[in-house]
């Protein structure tokens, strides 16, 4: 998984991550926590929106999980 996302495939494997991590059970933590984080501070803030916006879609409770960074 990139650190930062270069488009919108980038971000919708990420977010398959967190689903599947979500439906395994699994806290998101760890790596995977700063992997993600990185990636949505890093990336253009338009893939970060869109990041947010897929996981409150497919797996609001994820949402804890992230810091929405302010533009």
């Amino acid at each position: 998984m990139p650190y930062r996302w270069k488009d919108k495939t980038d971000v919708d494997e990420a977010v398959v991550v967190v689903m599947n991590t979500m439906d395994q059970n699994q806290e998101i933590k760890g790596w995977l926590t700063r992997t993600l984080q990185q990636a949505i501070n890093d990336s253009d803030p338009e893939l970060s929106r869109y990041f947010f916006a897929e996981v409150e879609r497919h797996r609001p409770a994820a949402l804890k999980y992230f810091l929405k960074p302010t533009y």
